[in-house]
């Protein structure tokens, strides 16, 4: 996982990129920023905009942190796919931990493992029961996981903020690109805030 965020071939991608039509370049591979912590990643996308001639480019932790500062949250649930082991788990758990944030949860999701398996409503009842009430917000990780689709009902359901993996990634993504995020529906509390 770790070779996915070295140089030489992301930083070649990242420069290939920028000379298309695209306003941002956004970088999807949550395990490699687990790996690599939040100032490898950082680190990484300075690298990245660089080769990208300036351009903007996210990735899905840097965003998920991001995201949870805008929101005003300290305290995060972390449930990442199924396919996560106990370690990379941890280090997930790290990661955030390294951004500031407590984790007084941080599991992988106990669903058949393969993405096609996951089903929405299977997702949002292990999330719902799994993650404590100390948690102010839940954090989907794993850009591989099927979990958009239960952001608004795992709201509901939980009465506090859901961030996916491709959902802050999209967000970011926008924000870099100098787009409105707040007139986008079905993706949560996130691109409702101001």
């Amino acid at each position: 996982m770790r070779a996915f965020a070295e140089p030489p071939l992301v930083d070649e991608a990242a420069e290939l990129l920028a000379a298309a039509p695209v306003a941002a370049i956004a970088y999807a591979f949550t395990s490699s920023a687990y790996v690599i912590g939040a100032r490898g990643e950082a680190y990484m996308l300075d690298r990245l905009r660089e080769r990208a001639h300036g351009l903007p480019v996210v990735a899905t932790c840097a965003a998920t942190v991001e995201a949870l500062h805008v929101l005003g949250i300290a305290r995060i649930g972390l449930v990442d796919p199924p396919w996560f082991d106990a370690t990379l788990n941890d280090l997930g758990r790290g990661c955030y931990e390294e951004a500031g944030f407590e984790v007084p949860y941080a599991a992988p999701c106990d669903l058949p493992s393969g993405q096609v398996l996951i089903r929405p409503d299977a997702l949002h009842d292990r999330v719902a029961a799994q993650v404590p009430d100390e948690a102010e917000a839940v954090v989907i990780g794993g850009n591989g996981f099927r979990a958009v689709g239960v952001i608004g009902a795992l709201e509901a359901t939980l009465g506090r903020p859901v961030l996916t993996a491709n959902q802050v990634l999209l967000w970011a993504a926008l924000r870099a690109a100098g787009s409105a995020t707040g007139d986008i529906d079905g993706y949560g509390r996130l691109f409702a805030h101001p």
